[in-house]
């Protein structure tokens, strides 16, 4: 595993991850003062996005199951906790955008090589209840 997104596991086949960037800030408050530069106020954690990209290889790797899943979770608009492979506990995230290349057309009108981009953004984590809900609808 590389990723999981929710129930959703990014691997070598299937739905990979070849490259990821993660963006994280501060938020700061500018308060106007005469004759200096305005003083900065933390005011806390500020956005953090995170973006994955791979490449779907259906007819010889799979993964059309992956991208149908992955499109359920964005669509639910419920965060998912993200892990890394090496087990690091990133957060919460709401899939904000996912985006789809396909390239070398098969008679079906499917792309032999599907470049995917999964754009989320850190959320709070959700309540039970909410939590629950969305992942029994998503087997439902």
């Amino acid at each position: 595993m590389l990723y999981m997104i929710g129930p959703l596991a990014l691997t070598v086949h299937g739905l990979n991850a070849e490259g990821a960037s993660r963006k994280r800030k501060m938020d700061f408050a500018e308060k106007g003062v005469l004759g200096r530069r305005k003083p900065l106020e933390n005011v806390g954690e500020g956005d953090d996005s995170l973006e994955l990209t791979g490449a779907v290889l259906p007819y010889r790797l799979g993964g059309v199951g992956e991208l149908a899943l992955l499109e359920m979770l964005r669509a639910s608009a419920q965060p998912q906790l993200v892990l890394r492979g090496d087990g690091a506990l990133l957060g919460w995230y709401v899939i904000e955008e996912v985006s789809e290349k396909h390239s070398y057309l098969s008679a079906q009108g499917l792309g032999q090589k599907i470049e995917v981009s999964i754009n989320l953004k850190r959320d709070e984590a959700p309540s039970a209840s909410d939590f629950m809900g969305a992942f029994a609808s998503l087997f439902g």
